[in-house]
């Protein structure tokens, strides 16, 4: 396999597809060595099937508002890999959503659900439809008339979609009373659902509680205790409050949330009353921080800037994809940050990235350390499957439990001859031969 070779390839037939391109380009960049000690691999073509979607629907979701005016979104439904396991990923509603994020979320959750060791394959989904200013009725008839084209292709056994950006436990529950009317069967093929109906407990805070477990595996791999360190988190939706959670309760001091307004620097930190306030202030419908410096007078606002300028110890982006760029980056090394990771889905740009390699900055990717979001979905799964409910310490610790797991294996696979670890190579490489393995056994299909 040469990456430049097959990369040409999907450039023309993909052309503008470019979050997609950038998450294929990642992947294959890190493992082609690998690859080529696997002649069994070339002659399958697993590449090339890999890196296609086994199929992406993509339908008009027509719904009306308040008003009585008619709406025209467009929605997708990506599955991209099942080799290990029923379809799963999440549905986003965001005016971003296109069918390149779509494709590159869903190619990105193959490995992250292959990382976890659940037997789950990839796919993502949503629309771009955005959910602010829109009211609960109007949310609701968006979501049921979704629903009215996806329900014939995902189920229990075959595809379960989750929430992301813009789908909280409100839309999973409009999506899903939906499905269970149209399906005629209650058998919780959504994730994310609420408590009283099947959902998991700590599902919210799932993405963020994981994502700084295996933070504090890195940084214990590497002898830097967490404690008195500061941490600069972007966002403040589910991710960013359950990130800020744990950080605090693991003596760390989270000093920075963000929104597309800005973002907000409190050096008193942020926890206690002030993540409650975190929370409320987007689960208002209010999509900006500034708020909370009138909550908050001793911190400040920044308009139009990222948290990234200022000087932490770990740096953890956790709203939107290529949210940290190369400028970024390289501000964050100048000021002496110890720790990166990707709590979003593919949260640095590729040239953010190659900076932090280069310099051999602790730096691992959002298919590793935000895999804890879709490791309590399947955990969702499994207890419904079971028809029983584990309680909040039993999920934690099975959590914990799986981001160890993970960083185990970043650790084999990307430990390189001079000791640095590099946890791209090894996320890449792990998730890759767990799915190459189940596709050579199961033959071209």
């Amino acid at each position: 396999m040469k990456v430049d070779d097959i990369m040409i390839q999907l450039e023309a037939k993909h052309s503008g597809e470019f979050e997609y391109l950038q998450a294929v380009r990642e992947v294959l960049a890190s493992i082609e060595e690998v690859y080529n000690q696997h002649p069994e691999f070339e002659k399958a073509r697993i590449i090339e099937q890999l890196v296609k979607p086994d199929r992406a629907f993509t339908f008009k979701v027509p719904w009306v508002d308040d008003q009585g005016d008619i709406h025209v979104n467009t929605g997708y439904r990506v599955q991209f890999n099942n080799a290990i396991g029923p379809y799963k990923g999440g549905l986003r509603f965001h005016a971003s959503v296109t069918l390149s994020t779509m494709k590159f979320l869903g190619f990105e959750q193959t490995f992250k659900n292959a990382l976890t060791s659940l037997p789950m394959g990839g796919a993502k989904g949503g629309s771009d439809f955005s959910i602010r200013g829109r009211s609960n009725a109007e949310i609701m008839r968006f979501c049921q008339s979704f629903m009215l084209e996806l329900w014939r292709y995902v189920g229990p056994d075959t595809d379960v979609p989750a929430g992301d950006i813009g789908v909280g436990a409100r839309e999973i529950g409009y999506l899903y009373g939906m499905y269970k009317k149209l399906a005629r069967e209650n058998t919780g093929t959504f994730t994310g659902k609420g408590l009283s109906f099947g959902g998991s407990l700590i599902r919210p805070e799932a993405t963020g509680f994981g994502g700084l477990y295996f933070v504090h595996q890195m940084l214990q791999e590497h002898g830097i205790d967490i404690k008195g360190k500061t941490v600069a988190i972007s966002g403040f939706g589910n991710v960013a409050w359950g990130a800020a959670l744990k950080a605090a309760e693991l003596g760390a001091k989270v000093v920075t949330i963000s929104g597309p307004d800005g973002y907000v620097y409190d050096p008193g930190g942020i926890s206690g009353e002030k993540i409650d306030y975190m929370l409320e202030l987007r689960n208002s419908g209010m999509d900006v921080v500034e708020p909370y410096v009138e909550e908050f007078p001793n911190a400040a606002f920044y308009p139009g800037k990222r948290p990234w300028e200022q000087k932490v110890d770990i740096a953890l982006p956790c709203a939107i994809q290529n949210e940290l760029n190369e400028a970024d980056a390289k501000q964050l090394i100048a000021n002496g940050v110890q720790c990166v990771a990707e709590i979003s889905n593919m949260g640095c740009t590729a040239e953010a990235v190659d900076t932090f390699l280069e310099h051999k900055t602790l730096f691992a990717p959002g298919k590793a350390v935000n895999a804890g979001g879709v490791a309590t979905s399947g955990l969702e799964m499994t207890q419904n499957a079971m028809h029983l409910a584990w309680t909040k310490a039993e999920v934690d610790t099975k959590l914990h439990q799986i981001m160890a797991n993970i960083h185990e294996q970043c650790v084999k696979y990307g430990t390189e001859k001079s000791g640095y670890i590099n946890y791209v190579k090894g996320a890449n490489i792990a998730g890759f031969m767990k799915v190459a393995d189940a596709m050579m056994a199961q033959g071209v299909v």
